[in-house]
């Protein structure tokens, strides 16, 4: 199977995203991911800042202390999973009582651009040799990107 119109067009939406998920991180806001694997997991697609792993932090009062104080905007990007939801609502609501500026909108971009496929952020690594140049399964298109 070839690539179709459609997988362009989220490759490109997924590009624009990570550029715009690395502008706010370079303006100080804070990016949040459940775990190790779902921060590599952003590394691979071409995100280079560094989130915050929310399991680094000994549960949600931990996490909630650490971040609760800070002027910076606070992007939630958990899993769309049960646990993921969970974890948003009660860090969301957290977090907005301290008066931070906590934003859930990437996380609706994501799950918009790849129609809901992505429900772990993990998930996106399965782009990054798309993102990267790679198309297909070809050997000898190795030696382009």
């Amino acid at each position: 199977m070839g690539y179709q119109a459609n997988d362009e067009q989220v490759l490109e939406k997924l590009r624009h995203f990570v550029g715009m998920l690395n502008e706010e991180s370079e303006r100080g806001s804070v990016i949040v991911v459940e775990g190790r694997r779902d921060a590599e997991a952003l590394s691979s697609i071409g995100f280079t800042g560094s989130p915050a792993v929310f399991h680094n932090f000994k549960g949600i009062a931990d996490f909630v202390d650490c971040h609760g104080h800070g002027k910076n905007k606070i992007i939630l990007l958990l899993d769309m999973d049960r646990t993921g939801k969970y974890l948003t609502s009660r860090l969301f609501s957290n977090l907005q009582s301290r008066r931070n500026h906590v934003s859930l909108f990437y996380k609706h971009a994501l799950a918009k651009i790849t129609n809901g496929k992505v429900r772990h952020v993990e998930d996106l690594s399965t782009y990054a040799q798309q993102m990267a140049g790679v198309t297909g399964a070809r050997k000898d298109l190795y030696f382009y990107t």
